[in-house]
């Protein structure tokens, strides 16, 4: 058990890492994922697929990973409230991002098998680290469940949740059946930040690591923000560009700040 959490933090230490490496692609060397409105920058020699069956086979290793690390887990673990509840609300998430988000994408751009497979890598990843902490390394006594940093990660988490959720919704009513163009959003927290689903993806998964308390937890909500927040910014200069009209109150990714 103890080679085990040795192991995980190990992975955890990777994944910083990664995010390092990642935020300063994205920043110092301009990188941008190519998949959604960067798609006219992959080059023509990559193979592409179906948008909706790509977000179904990425996002799905996470999902797979929480049934079977619950079926097998440690018995202290799935008696544990507080093990069981964070291992749900993870399995929640990638529920609504392998089952449901995917079905109701309208006029997805198709996306390159390589992205898919990257994507897909990521979650086998961290879904194996989060999983395996929760149903077999470490056991959350029955004091964590009235904690201030489990109740207020999870209040948290799942606030970002239900901004990232109505963001989308957001942004998938913007188009018309038929339609691949970009508009520009309105309502929400778009009113204050033109990423506004990277900041509630941003704020949940800063609760869900608040609310483990633990390295894991830490390293994938870094991971998140080194990716998805400069890929917020990317939007928000996407935006300022297209759009002569794009309110000028609206900052990137952060309300007020950045």
């Amino acid at each position: 058990r103890a080679r085990r959490m040795n192991a995980e933090h190990y992975s955890a230490m990777a994944m910083i890492l990664s995010g390092i490496a990642v935020f300063l692609m994205s920043t110092v060397l301009n990188m941008r994922a190519w998949y959604g409105r960067y798609n006219i920058e992959v080059p023509a020699t990559l193979f592409k697929m179906n948008a909706t069956l790509a977000w179904i086979l990425q996002e799905s290793p996470v999902l797979v990973w929480c049934v079977y690390s619950y079926v097998h887990a440690n018995p202290a673990c799935r008696g544990s409230p507080a093990n069981v509840v964070l291992l749900f609300f993870l399995a929640a998430h990638y529920f609504n991002r392998t089952c449901i988000y995917p079905l109701l994408i309208r006029g997805g751009k198709k996306t390159p098998v390589e992205v898919m497979l990257l994507a897909f890598g990521f979650c086998v990843w961290n879904g194996y680290n989060q999983t395996t902490w929760l149903m077999q390394s470490h056991v959350y006594g029955a004091e964590w469940v009235n904690d201030f940093r489990f109740v207020g990660g999870l209040i948290l988490a799942a606030t970002g949740m239900a901004i990232n959720v109505h963001s989308d919704h957001i942004l998938r009513n913007l188009r018309k059946p038929g339609e691949t163009g970009y508009r520009v959003p309105q309502g929400g927290m778009f009113e204050l930040v033109s990423g506004a689903n990277f900041l509630g993806e941003i704020i949940e998964w800063t609760g869900f690591a608040i609310a483990q308390w633990s390295l894991v937890g830490f390293a994938f909500a870094f991971f998140t923000a080194s990716f998805i927040g400069p890929r917020g910014y990317h939007h928000h200069q996407y935006y300022l560009r297209k759009f002569d009209n794009y309110p000028k109150h609206r900052r990137a990714i952060i309300p007020f700040i950045l």
